[in-house]
């Protein structure tokens, strides 16, 4: 597909340097025709990167993909939360003439993307169902002037009767499919409206589609790729890292002082507190209001227009703290959060995954923290227990005693979360990498302890259970036996008769339940998936028992903080820069009282990244200012002088 500059008439008296580089360039004729003044040190693509967003470089595999859908070709793009999907349709739209569609589930986000568009400069628009008539018809008239490069519709709005006319009229060259995975019942949120997406294909044959989605298993890119008549797209997949965020997992034992400690590292700073009920995030909430903090809870059970309204508030600063459930996350663009808090034990790695990928989009070093209870782990069985499927309790099952192996390892935090991902963390050069130096495993190691006993003990009760029952047993009720439990199983079994009943009264439950895992994790003992993950003697454990070899084991998930020391190493590793900070709050009450006037968020006037680069570098000069990553050309304009102004005191 040919490259085209942009149509409007403000562009239309400019020169553009990286534009012209492409055109020439492909007709062998750079050298030739015109002299090197500094003109062609970048590509087109970049050149309208740093105009229109203000960015300098890609992130990683944002140019591949753009690359591919420009020259005509479908694509599907997985890039995990924080990567950067939305330039991968954005920068392409730009490149165009005609039309872009963006396919998107989720009005809030439309709203966002829209706003955040206009910000730049770059036109474009929404339609769906929260536009009143006059707002609707205003937006067909711009659409019908040609004044719309991206266009948002959800995909009802998309299947009204007449709309692919309108779209044909309106020349639409290319289609972004948001959310992508939703088109899939193997996705983790399928929406049937999605399947009919295909038609817009069949009426649209060569106009490239590029899909997106944060995740999706390797039977979900099937399923999106069949349902979007897609068959031939390539696939991208970035990595699952994180960089700029940091993991902790400590035992929950305080919960609301441990939440405060977290909060007077981020004072001012947003953040998201995940509960698992809904009367959770309601107490949790109003013990932050007494406090002082702006915080409000989220869930399901909220009206409709009251979790609008606050989700709106949080986009807007006007609520520090989310005090969520699950149900709160998706579609909220919200680039600066600082932190994220669980609460609760989440139902499994990916959930942490993606609700901790909510900090720290745009960059900048975020903390998740995770407050660990073997209590929440006893209760998320007993809801697996419950479910009448037997697949069901299998897979939630074991997606639950992974989740706990990661929150109980010794192990660094990052290389266990890309391990579950299939992928290995690794350096620039390709060497594997086993500590980020950021998280707790890395900053406060954890002591191995002598455990022969308690693996003498484990080691015992298993092979004891299953020479009296003939069967084996899962890890909850061998450590009930060991605690001396009474319920009616036990009794029922007769393994209250057992010589290792009641042997390990010494220590708690949860204490007794942690050393099993890392017997597990040691190979000393397994779980055997095909038969309810009844727990094993492995060869390696027979061999312990019978030698009395000794054991050692890594001591439980340590209470402490990180000190100061530790929190600055932190820190340093997730990228932090020094910067002048007074000078840096000075430009961020300038921004909050230019977003109040726009009505915009206040990281869509300048993100907290491209603040720190301004109060790192004090630019004197519209010069210096403009080689700072977040500024374009458009905000060069509007904002430059005032910039000036502040950062001059």
């Amino acid at each position: 597909m040919q490259l085209k500059p942009p149509s409007s008439d403000e562009h239309s008296h400019k020169f553009y340097p990286g534009l012209a580089y492409y055109l020439l360039d492909s007709m062998g004729e750079v050298s030739e025709t015109l002299p090197d003044m500094g003109l062609f040190s970048t590509d087109p693509l970049t050149a309208k990167l740093k105009e229109s967003f203000g960015f300098s470089k890609f992130r990683p595999l944002q140019r591949e993909i753009i690359e591919e859908t420009l020259a005509g070709r479908d694509a599907l793009a997985i890039l995990p939360t924080g990567g950067g999907k939305s330039l991968c349709y954005q920068l392409p739209a730009l490149m165009r003439q005609g039309l872009t569609l963006v396919v998107s589930p989720l009005i809030a986000l439309m709203k966002d993307q829209v706003d955040g568009l206009l910000e730049n400069g770059i036109k474009a628009a929404y339609l769906n169902s929260s536009l009143d008539e006059g707002e609707s018809k205003e937006t067909w008239r711009q659409l019908y002037r040609g004044d719309i490069r991206i266009l948002y519709l959800s995909p009802e709005r998309l299947m009204v009767e007449g709309m692919f006319d309108t779209l044909a009229s309106l020349n639409l060259e290319f289609v972004a499919v948001d959310e992508a995975h939703c088109v899939s019942s193997w996705g983790h949120d399928f929406r049937p409206e999605y399947r009919s997406l295909k038609a817009l294909r069949e009426r649209f044959p060569n106009v490239p589609v590029l899909a997106l989605t944060a995740s999706a298993t390797e039977r979900v890119r099937v399923d999106i790729r069949q349902m979007l008549g897609m068959d031939d797209a390539k696939t991208f997949i970035a990595s699952f890292n994180r960089p700029s965020l940091s993991y902790r997992i400590i035992p929950r034992l305080s919960p609301m002082k441990q939440v405060f400690e977290v909060l007077a590292d981020h004072k001012d700073e947003s953040g998201i507190i995940y509960c698992l009920s809904r009367a959770k995030t309601e107490a949790v909430a109003d013990d932050l209001l007494k406090k002082g903090v702006k915080a409000a809870a989220y869930h399901a059970g909220l009206p409709a227009a009251q979790r609008d309204k606050r989700q709106e508030q949080f986009v807007q600063d006007e609520i520090q703290v989310m005090v969520a459930t699950i149900a709160f996350g998706m579609g909220v663009d919200k680039p600066d959060v600082r932190f994220v808090i669980h609460h609760d034990l989440p139902k499994n790695i990916e959930s942490y995954y993606q609700e901790t990928g909510r900090a720290g989009r745009d960059g900048l070093p975020s903390e998740c923290v995770l407050l660990y209870s073997s209590g929440d782990a006893a209760k998320l069985r007993q809801f697996i227990d419950q479910a009448s499927d037997q697949t069901e309790r299998e897979v939630a099952g074991r997606q639950l005693t992974q989740l706990l192996q990661f929150a109980e390892g010794s192990e660094c935090r990052r290389v266990s979360l890309l391990r579950y991902f299939g992928e290995e963390y690794k350096d620039d050069r390709g060497k594997p990498i086993l500590s980020c130096g950021a998280c707790d495993n890395c900053l406060t190691p954890r002591d191995e302890v002598d455990a022969t006993e308690i693996a003498q003990k484990f080691i015992s009760c298993v092979l004891r259970i299953n020479k009296h029952s003939g069967f084996s047993v899962g890890l909850a009720h061998i450590v009930d036996v060991l605690t001396g439990a009474q319920h009616e199983k036990i009794k029922r079994w007769g393994h209250d008769s057992l010589s290792t009943y009641g042997v390990g009264r010494g220590r708690a439950k949860s204490e007794w339940l942690y050393y099993g895992r890392e017997l597990i994790s040691r190979g000393l003992l397994r779980t055997n998936p095909e038969r309810f993950n009844v727990i094993e003697v492995t060869p390696e454990g027979l061999q312990v028992l019978k030698e009395r070899r000794s054991v050692t084991l890594r001591a439980p998930l340590v209470t402490s903080g990180l000190t100061s020391d530790k929190k600055n190493e932190q820190k340093r590793r997730l990228g932090a820069i020094d910067y002048d900070t007074a000078l840096f709050e000075r430009l961020r009450s300038w921004r909050v009282g230019v977003a109040k006037k726009k009505g915009v968020p206040a990281y869509m006037v300048f993100s907290d990244a491209t603040l720190q680069a301004i109060a790192a570098s004090q630019p004197s000069s519209l010069g210096g200012l403009e080689g700072i990553s977040g500024i374009g050309e458009k905000k060069l304009s509007l904002y430059g002088e005032a910039l000036l102004e502040v950062i001059s005191g």
